[in-house]
């Protein structure tokens, strides 16, 4: 007797769906990983952990290094 992993038992749920089912999970993950994107992101920043990056933009932005859109 095997014991699936958690993530196997749903790779094995999402092999079965239908065509509007999968079309469904798609629209529901790509919400579901921006949503936990803008959090680490959010985090990232209240953490400090993006400050040198901001301070590299400033820089850059001041000598000239950079272009508009």
């Amino acid at each position: 007797m095997t014991t699936l992993t958690k993530l196997e038992e749903i790779e094995q749920a999402i092999q079965g769906l239908n065509r509007q089912e999968l079309s469904a999970l798609r629209r529901w993950f790509i919400a579901f990983d921006a949503d936990a994107w803008d959090r680490e992101i959010e985090e990232d920043a209240r953490a400090g952990r993006l400050d040198a990056l901001a301070r590299e933009a400033a820089e850059d932005y001041k000598a000239g290094r950079s272009t508009e859109l």
